[in-house]
């Protein structure tokens, strides 16, 4: 028996919020992106968990991302997301996904952190959970800036490539390893260890974990790092999990919010 790991998918899994949009307001408040990048990037995100698994769809969200990074300065990129990790991101984690990752390294196994989002993102997410291992989406940088071409999109079948590389260089034994995600998206993912896991997942992953048998969890207690709800730990359970709109409603009602008080302020 070789070691084994335990792959962790971010959003809705870990976090219970799209990591990429999270960090929508800092990037219109900094000039990255336009009020209409904000709902098209939550609608683009809400299209790839409806049919994140057809390749099509895919590539459009793959083609989509490129276009609008194009031009960022990395490192403001990098300086946006420290300095709002702590308010966007840390009250946001799930106590048990937090439980749960310090179980499976205190077992002696490697967690890695696999998420279609940007490593600029996911890698100061990681960092804050104590995971040092991250496989996340890069994109080319041309002087500095986005170049506007995707070098590794981590979603569908290329997770599950670059999960059998590093199971490769590091000797990971993939039927003992363990994985979790709530999306149908990642149902490759799930496939490629012994011991997969749906996470709050949504009705398509329900009924394939019901069918292939897989344990079915519940995360129901964001909460600051650091505070663990121990006496509460996720339990497989048969009710309706979170629905896939969630990630563009906090998109969409922020940019109500937004335009709302502009039109006040016009006004005034």
């Amino acid at each position: 028996m070789g070691r084994s790991a335990a792959f962790f998918d971010l959003d809705k899994t870990v976090i219970a919020k799209s990591s990429a949009l999270a960090f929508g307001r800092p990037f219109y408040r900094d000039g990255l992106i336009t009020r209409r990048d904000v709902v098209k990037s939550a609608y683009a995100q809400l299209m790839f968990r409806l049919g994140g698994t057809d390749e099509q769809t895919m590539a459009r969200t793959r083609d989509y991302l490129a276009a609008l990074c194009k031009g960022w300065p990395v490192e403001q990129v990098r300086q946006i997301v420290a300095e709002t990790l702590h308010d966007l991101i840390h009250p946001y984690v799930y106590a048990e996904a937090a439980a749960l990752i310090e179980q499976h390294q205190a077992e002696g196994r490697d967690v890695v952190l696999v998420s279609a989002s940007g490593e600029e993102m996911v890698r100061p997410i990681g960092a804050l959970l104590g995971v040092t291992d991250v496989i996340a989406t890069r994109m080319s940088v041309s002087d500095g800036r986005y170049s506007g071409e995707v070098e590794f999109y981590a979603a569908g079948p290329s997770k599950v490539s670059a999960v059998g590389e590093l199971a490769r260089d590091r000797g990971y034994d993939l039927s003992e390893s363990y994985a979790y995600s709530d999306s149908i998206s990642d149902r490759p993912l799930l496939e490629c260890v012994g011991h997969p896991s749906a996470v709050n997942p949504d009705r398509a992953l329900r009924k394939l974990a019901t069918e292939q048998g897989w344990p079915v969890l519940e995360f129901r207690h964001p909460v600051p790092v650091g505070r663990r709800l121990r006496e509460r730990p996720a339990v497989p359970v048969a009710a309706a999990a979170l629905g896939v709109g969630v990630g563009v409603a906090i998109g969409v009602a922020w940019y109500g919010r937004h335009r709302r008080a502009r039109a006040v302020g016009t006004t005034a």
